[in-house]
């Protein structure tokens, strides 16, 4: 018992080294397998990786066209607005200058009433603003003036002056 024969002990220790060796391939197998699906996985991970890079970029891309549109869209509109703007600012110049001018006028009208209403009652009338118009008016309803008046307007033809205010010469500088 003592005694082995080496006949025995070789294919003993052989079929364990076949069994080691097997298992070794085997697991050698088993670790290519692995490593073959793992490296098919990243793979195919880097390629959705890089179509979903691709889609955010073109994503990206649609939305810079989309907002360059809108940005020219609404410069257009700024510049109408401007523009609008700049027309509305000239006509009120212009009908600022028109009600100074009858301002003037009026206040110019004015004073000469005051003066005719003083006049007409050193002098005994023309005719009187508080008198009835009824015989002495025109068609507009104010009074007609007497031939020599202060109101004949052969003698104030500076108040039948158009008014001159326009936007042409506005913004000369």
């Amino acid at each position: 018992m003592a005694s082995s024969s080496p006949s025995g002990t070789s294919s003993g220790s052989s079929s364990t080294l076949m069994q080691n060796s097997g298992s070794e391939e085997d697991l050698q197998a088993l670790m290519d397998e692995r490593k073959r699906k793992r490296m098919i996985s990243n793979r195919e991970s880097a390629r959705r990786s890089r179509m979903r890079k691709q889609k955010h970029l073109d994503d990206l891309m649609g939305q810079v066209t989309q907002l360059r549109k809108e940005n020219h869209e609404i410069m257009t509109r700024i510049n109408l607005t401007t523009q609008h703007y700049m027309n509305v600012e000239a006509e009120n110049s212009v009908l600022r200058a028109q009600a100074n001018e009858l301002s003037h006028r009026l206040q110019s009208l004015n004073e000469i009433i005051g003066f005719l209403n003083g006049s007409s009652n050193e002098h005994n009338n023309n005719f009187d603003v508080h008198e009835d118009l009824s015989s002495t008016s025109t068609s507009f309803g104010f009074p007609e003036p007497a031939a020599d008046s202060f109101l004949n307007p052969f003698n104030l033809a500076y108040l039948n002056q158009p008014i001159m205010a326009s936007a042409d010469n506005m913004f000369l500088y």
